[in-house]
């Protein structure tokens, strides 16, 4: 991902750039196909993100009002974008199909239709899903409002294909007031992920790649960025990302990454670190190479790293509900801080937990609305009559 204060020529001042896998879900959906085609009969909003959400098959928006769009992003995403498909079955279910509960695994176009027709009939629901668009929705909503500075441009882009599920995915975010730049691969199946829990609450989950996969890192990406005055910022993935694309990450994060977001797991991976190393090491020897790391230690709080030194954040009290989306949800706080000039640490990790825990909350992956609206002025009022002091002296974001 990334930030700055500098247009880049159409896109701007925080660009993303997301290695992730996708997480949960949202509006209800039923989903009827052949083995080598389908369409979605019908994805019906929950009322959560958008008054109308109906898209029916072959109905798919391949273009946007290129009038509409602003002169400047200030935030621009790069990342997968993959429809999350997710129900509640039982263990019959999943031994019927012949999947073992629990693990996670690709599946090709005709394994997916098979899992997809089993579950015809069944109420399940699905999401324009990642980790990254969880980000920037909430991103978008935290902005959405001239509460602390002007509305927030969000923008988003990634590889969906020209079938019904690509049009969903883009309706959605546009819905979401994130603006999905990507025209769809012509004849090109977007990915997806099914997520199927059991009552034991145990996650079986199944991703088609599908047109996703198209995504390419280009390093000019971020070199241009830098040029242009924009922060880049990264996140992590998952620990096995990092073992297969080590030397990549690095290339990246030595030369381009102004901002890092990791749990404690992934940040011991890039440090190859032990699993007894703690959190707080790991933050402090990256931040040697990335001026300002974000590390998340699931309930336990998290640590910013800058300069060698790392300020503890203690966790926003809260009764979880569901933890799926949290780092995504803490992400999208830090950058929102940021691009709304907080300046010291202590106050962008407080801001960032707080958000992370009302999504931790609630049930589902995406901030709602009415709760970010609330963040924002909660957060504008603290910053304007409040003085934070960072533990790390006079280390602030502007020093970025």
């Amino acid at each position: 991902m990334s930030i700055s204060n500098a247009a880049l020529p159409p896109l701007s001042k925080l660009s993303c750039s997301c290695f992730s896998p996708s997480s949960a879900a949202s509006p209800s959906s039923r989903f009827s196909g052949r083995s080598d085609d389908y369409v979605a009969e019908k994805l019906e909003s929950d009322g959560e993100d958008d008054a109308d959400a109906h898209i029916h098959a072959h109905t798919v928006e391949t273009t946007e009002d290129s009038s509409a769009l602003p002169d400047r992003w200030d935030v621009l995403g790069l990342g997968q974008a993959m429809v999350d498909f997710s129900g509640m079955v039982d263990d019959e279910f999943l031994d019927r199909l012949g999947l073992e509960k629990g693990t996670r695994k690709l599946v090709n176009h005709e394994e997916r239709g098979r899992v997809l027709r089993a579950m015809d009939g069944c109420s399940y629901k699905a999401a324009a899903g990642g980790s990254l668009s969880n980000s920037l929705v909430a991103l978008a909503r935290l902005g959405a409002h001239p509460i602390g500075g002007p509305p927030l441009n969000v923008a988003m882009a990634g590889s969906v294909g020209s079938d019904p599920l690509g049009g969903f995915y883009r309706s959605k975010l546009c819905r979401a007031n994130v603006n999905f730049l990507s025209p769809p691969v012509q004849n090109g199946t977007t990915g997806t992920v099914i997520v199927l829990t059991t009552p034991d609450a145990q996650r079986t989950m199944l991703a088609y790649q599908g047109t996703s996969s198209a995504v390419n890192y280009d390093p000019c990406l971020a070199s241009d960025a830098h040029r242009s005055g924009a922060l880049v910022a990264i996140t992590a993935s998952d620990v096995s990302c990092i073992e297969r694309h080590y030397d990549d990450f690095w290339e990246i994060m030595g030369n381009y990454v102004d901002i890092l977001f990791a749990n404690s797991d992934e940040a011991r991976a890039f440090c190859h670190f032990s699993s007894k190393e703690s959190p707080v090491s790991a933050a402090r020897y990256l931040s040697h190479f990335v001026p300002f790391v974000s590390v998340t230690d699931g309930p336990k709080g998290s640590y910013i790293g800058v300069k060698g030194e790392a300020v503890y954040i203690p966790p926003s009290p809260c009764v979880p509900v569901d933890t799926c989306g949290a780092g995504d949800a803490y992400a999208s706080g830090i950058l929102y801080g940021t691009l709304r000039g907080v300046s010291d640490l202590k106050g962008m990790g407080t801001l960032a937990a707080r958000v992370a825990s009302v999504v931790v909350g609630q049930q589902g992956t995406r901030l709602r609305v009415e709760a970010a609206v609330e963040l924002a002025e909660s957060f504008a009022f603290r910053f304007k009559n409040s003085t934070f002091r960072s533990d790390v002296g006079s280390d602030q974001i502007s020093n970025l």
